[in-house]
């Protein structure tokens, strides 16, 4: 199961179940896909095939939405 969390643009947010324990999000688009991570800092974790344009995108907007990830992430992982 990968519940989508947030869309914001051409950019969909979802978690992975049963991954590992380090807080990140997962970002798709059709031009690619990454993996962010929301602890200790947002950091880019990995990219594939995004411009560096739609990565900074991407950090930002999980930036501006890191306290509604996280609370989402608690919430989908406490189950």
């Amino acid at each position: 199961m990968s519940p989508v969390v947030l869309r914001k643009g051409k950019f969909r947010f979802y978690f992975f179940s049963r991954e590992e324990s380090r807080m990140h999000v997962h970002v798709y688009a059709a031009d690619g896909e990454a993996k962010i991570w929301l602890e200790p800092t947002v950091e880019l974790a990995k990219s594939y095939r995004f411009s560096k344009r739609d990565v900074t995108t991407i950090l930002k907007i999980v930036v501006e939405n890191q306290d509604a990830l996280r609370n989402a992430w608690l919430d989908f992982f406490a189950r």
